[in-house]
């Protein structure tokens, strides 16, 4: 900053700031140094002032831990304040990782709390096809620097792609001990000091940010989530007279504990030091489900009572016995079917969307991301059928056809993907989206297999011959995956 005096207003900001937070941290008025109070500062000279401020700072610094800042933001916390704090740590030369730390906590808040709500989230194309800066960054590069800011290195862009797969992974997890098993926390951290100096570019920051944002919120969720189970589980031990709920490392965690623990004042710690809390947590919930999964998968093995259901399972329609119920073998993680059942529901609507609106000459070529998808006359009627929800023999016919060709798609993404990914962070997610959807073949290549045995019945030679088509496209797909899986395995395995 070249400014004396912008960069004094900028520093007087975030010792007011820093003021504000230490007086209601240890309830009481903080004393302020001779010189450095609003009537001296403005009769001074800046550049007097300066040096004095900049010290004095250094050392409060030191006395604010990021955990502190974290509790003293609110969504009603003024954002210019927090701008002028993202000023001054990206500003500083030589930031420790603490102020790394905390310049993560005010982007994100920033981002969080947009001035005008939905601020960030506009969308579309330049003129030239080409993706435009988000405004996100725009606002960054406003906050930051009136000058031109150098690009960011092609490491320092591999670097944001990892984390961008991890939020990616993230956003696929469904349960609180998996999402501490993934070590994804500790990995992102890892990340962000990979960066050095580039941490605090607007590009790394408006991709920092929201990758904050979404992660915290899968966190919170998912914990909330935990910590509720365990309080429940804790009651009714309680209930039954029992004071034990579970053991942690070989220690006893009693009913007292449970009950005590404050998820709120939890979630605003410290990452860093409330893993350890956390984990805790993941272990005690596991050590309480490790008996309930076991008898659940006994019992889904004999079909006994106990044996989990299936959300969102069709039910057969008359006279055409099929099972909408998915397979899924060991192989398979439950969650990841889960999860993948999601975007195929997604990837239907969106290529129903698209065939219902486009030119009839043309609704029969999809254009995917990374390519274009080609349905046959009978595909695209499908999707264009008014009768998808009926029980009868030509609404099954039509699901099947839908969902065949969104596997497809979903297939061809994913393999794309993967051969665009290096390394092992960055190809898991997809390499575990093909292996459900290799499973979600094999169910929709049994259920397809229903009803051409229905329609060979019936003499039903058109629908014989459609479904026949379709199943050979999923065929070649699903034969692309398995070698894609085979190659990749076999590489991992050098």
């Amino acid at each position: 900053m070249d400014d004396p005096k912008w960069e004094l207003a900028i520093l007087a900001t975030v010792h007011g700031f820093y003021q504000k937070l230490l007086q209601d941290f240890f309830a009481g008025e903080m004393p302020i140094p001779a010189g450095l109070d609003t009537e001296s500062l403005a009769d001074r000279d800046p550049g007097e002032s300066l040096t004095q401020m900049r010290r004095w700072l250094r050392l409060l610094d030191m006395a604010i831990t990021p955990a502190m800042m974290r509790m003293a933001f609110s969504a009603e916390s003024d954002p210019e304040m927090a701008e002028g704090l993202l000023r001054y740590f990206a500003h500083k030369e030589e930031p420790s990782s603490l102020d790394r730390d905390k310049t993560d906590l005010i982007a994100t808040f920033l981002y969080r709390n947009p001035r005008v709500a939905g601020q960030w989230e506009s969308r579309g194309f330049a003129l030239d096809g080409v993706l435009p800066v988000p405004p996100f960054e725009i606002a960054l590069l406003e906050i930051l620097t009136d000058t031109e800011v150098a690009p960011l290195s092609e490491d320092d862009v591999q670097v944001l792609r990892e984390l961008d797969a991890l939020r990616e992974r993230a956003e696929g997890i469904l349960d609180f001990d998996a999402l501490i098993d993934t070590g994804i926390i500790e990995k992102a951290r890892q990340l962000k000091r990979r960066l050095g100096p580039a941490f605090y570019h607007p590009g790394a920051l408006a991709i920092l940010a929201p990758y904050n944002a979404a992660f915290g919120h899968k966190f919170d969720t998912l914990f909330r989530a935990a910590a509720n189970h365990l309080k429940r589980v804790a009651e009714s031990i309680e209930q039954q007279g029992g004071n034990i709920v579970g053991q942690v490392d070989g220690v006893d965690v009693t009913v007292d504990l449970v009950a005590g623990m404050d998820v709120s004042e939890l979630l605003k710690t410290d990452y860093t030091t409330a893993l350890e809390r956390f984990r805790r947590v993941s272990l005690l919930k596991k050590s309480l489900n490790g008996p309930l999964r076991a008898r659940r998968a006994a019992a889904a093995a004999t079909g006994g009572p106990g044996a989990e259901k299936v959300v969102g399972a069709r039910p057969p329609a008359s006279g055409v016995p099929i099972s909408a119920r998915p397979v899924v073998p060991p192989a398979a993680d439950p969650r990841q079917i889960v999860l993948e059942e999601t975007k195929l529901r997604s990837v239907e609507a969106s290529i129903r969307a698209f065939i219902r609106a486009a030119n009839p000459r043309m609704r029969q070529m999809v254009p995917l991301r990374f390519c274009n998808l080609a349905l046959t006359p009978a595909e695209a009627d499908a999707y264009c059928a008014d009768y998808l929800e009926e029980e009868s023999f030509r609404a099954d016919h039509a699901r099947i056809l839908v969902r065949i060709v969104a596997l497809v798609a979903r297939m061809t993404s994913e393999l794309e993907e993967l051969r665009r990914k290096s390394s092992t962070h960055l190809w898991t997610p997809h390499a575990d989206s093909l292996v459900a959807l290799l499973e979600a073949a094999k169910t929709a290549t049994q259920n397809a297999g229903l009803i051409l045995i229905t329609s060979e019945q019936n003499r039903l030679a058109d629908q014989v011959q459609a479904l026949n088509d379709t199943l050979q496209k999923l065929n070649r797909s699903s034969h692309l995956v398995r070698r894609a899986l085979t190659e990749l395995e076999e590489k991992t395995a050098k």
